[in-house]
């Protein structure tokens, strides 16, 4: 494990010197299987594996979850060796605090302007810039050759294949398929922080968009507002509380209109009791 950004940036460097392929899988820990099979994949892209695993508060706003989220180091240390990961990095801070002294405070931040628009940007419009500017930091530390994300969360994989497009930055972004329970709902880190009750209730964000997805891809002239209309009904209806459903293009994640006769994206966010989940759904129109 290492917590220095210096010694980081050497392990690395060290790594390339030798020849070999860094892949990087960026966390902010409570890992579970979902993390897990990106470390998976990673294994299959690079040589050696660095899993970061910082709770970054840049994402966070006044009265949300960070106090709350999960922090477990040493489960999260035990599973990333059991799984194969060659290295952890494990920051203690990653941006400069004014009460460290007279030096000024972290004030550069990174923006991804129109993919971090919608969305969970709506309710949440500084979470993509808290994003952007952490990954932008992780990478500038890791110095990855490929990156590794999971696609329940869509839009911040978009946004960070933007952000290496946009900043010239020479890491393939490779995104895994969501990774889900026995009853369907995505893995997640904020799953742990769900009552018994509402547990059971989250299942059906996903029976909601497998209903969508099927009645997409095999009925003629379905619009895409019917779908977010039965999707929304569904998860309200069913002890959810919904943030948004949306159809969209699934490169520019603009709204997706009318009959749905092409490629899209079913995407949610809803609060169960006081937790909020993402999910989403690709809708392979034809194929």
């Amino acid at each position: 494990m290492i917590e220095s950004a210096k010694e980081m940036r050497e392990w690395s460097r060290a790594r390339r010197a030798e020849g070999k392929k860094v892949a990087f899988v960026p966390t902010m820990g409570a890992l579970h299987e979902g993390h897990l099979a990106l470390l998976d994949v990673a294994k299959t892209r690079g040589d050696v594996v660095v899993m970061s695993i910082y709770v970054n508060p840049k994402q966070f706003a006044p009265g949300e979850d960070f106090d709350a989220y999960p922090r477990v180091m040493e489960g999260d240390l035990a599973a990333a060796r059991a799984r194969g990961a060659t290295c952890v990095f494990a920051p203690k801070e990653m941006y400069v605090n004014a009460s460290e002294g007279d030096v000024p405070p972290h004030e550069t931040n990174v923006e991804v302007s129109e993919m971090g628009k919608g969305l969970c940007a709506i309710s949440r419009p500084h979470f993509f810039r808290g994003v952007a500017t952490v990954v932008t930091k992780l990478f500038n530390v890791v110095e990855p050759d490929v990156a590794v994300f999971g696609k329940k969360d869509y839009q911040q994989w978009r946004v960070i294949r933007r952000l290496v497009r946009d900043l010239d930055f020479d890491i393939d972004i490779v995104g895994v398929e969501i990774v889900r329970e026995s009853d369907g709902l995505a893995m997640s880190s904020r799953n742990l922080l769900l009552t018994p009750e509402k547990r059971a209730e989250a299942a059906v964000i996903n029976q909601s968009l497998r209903k969508a997805k099927e009645l997409a891809e095999t009925e003629k002239n379905v619009e895409s507002e019917r779908l977010v209309g039965m999707v929304t009904e569904a998860i309200n209806s069913g002890g959810g509380v919904v943030d948004y459903v949306e159809a969209v293009h699934p490169e520019t994640l603009k709204p997706y209109t009318g009959v749905v006769v092409s490629p899209c994206v079913m995407a949610i966010a809803a609060k169960f009791g006081q937790v909020r989940l993402l999910d989403n759904i690709e809708i392979m129109f034809g194929q």
